[in-house]
Formats: structure tokens, sequence, C-alpha cells
């Protein structure tokens, strides 16, 4: 929090078992259990593991096209189709649709549309959720954008 009081951009790591008592404290000692967040406590090992999986995201970030813009689902006339239009990028070789079912966390399907700014699939908007994302000459590929209403 300092960092960003002062105005810099700022990472905060945290770990999955979190001890409350060695963050957001005063430094004390209260009752024998010492409190505040001391370098005697941080798991260097574990900080420097989630560096390194941080930098290899932001590196394939970084060297992927950017995430489609414009993206909405046609929702002009009822039908089990699904048509999605989005916004041509000069940096994108072509593009995927994922979709995944309502009760999956992650994409489950992916097809390789092409260099085009729209596409009609025989599947039903209303059973799944769907994304469009960029696919770079370098085979790198964008954060899905999920469509919105048009």
């Amino acid at each position: 929090m300092s960092f960003l009081r002062n105005g810099f951009p700022a990472v905060r790591f945290t770990e999955p078992a979190e001890n409350f008592a060695h963050q957001h404290q005063d430094v004390r000692v209260q009752n024998g259990i010492q409190f505040g967040d001391l370098l005697e406590f941080v798991d260097f090992d574990f900080v420097a593991r989630v560096a390194r999986v941080n930098g290899a995201g932001l590196w394939s970030l970084a060297n992927a096209p950017g995430a489609p813009k414009g993206v909405v689902m046609d929702t002009s006339q009822l039908s089990n189709n699904s048509t999605l239009r989005w916004t041509s990028d000069p940096h994108a070789a072509n593009y995927e649709v994922v979709w995944r079912p309502t009760d999956q966390t992650f994409w489950t399907h992916a097809i390789p549309v092409g260099k085009v700014t729209s596409v009609t699939l025989e599947l039903s908007k209303d059973n799944v959720d769907f994304g469009v994302r960029a696919v770079g000459k370098n085979g790198m590929k964008s954060p899905a954008t999920y469509p919105t209403p048009n």
C-alpha cells in the first residue's frame, strides 16, 4: 500500500494459506505472539516461483495480439444459430471462437475461424458462453473477449 499511496504501480504477492497475524497489523508482540509484516515471515522461494509464473504470463500477453474489440452477439432474431461480430485488428493473423457450457469455468472448445470479423455457428447462444480471441502470426493467443448482445 505504501507504493500505491505514493503514486507507484504495485503488485501484492500473496500465498494461499495467509497468516493474518502478519498482515495489516502494527508490528508488536502481544501475549508472546509476534504481529506485523516482517521479513522473517516471507517465503522467498514461494515469492520467486510466483514472480516467474507472473513473468511468463506477462511475456505471453506481450507477444500476443490484443483481445478483440467490439465483440457482439447478434440477438436481433430468435435462432438456434449464434452469430458473432468483432472489429478487425491488424496485429491478428486470425481469430478463434471459444465456448463452454454455462456450468464450466474454463473454455472447453475452440474453433479457428480465420481472418474474418463475423461468424455464424450452429450452436445455441442459450446453452453456452462464447468468447472470441485473436491469434498472432507467432501462434500466441489473446485473452478471449465475451460478446455483448446486439
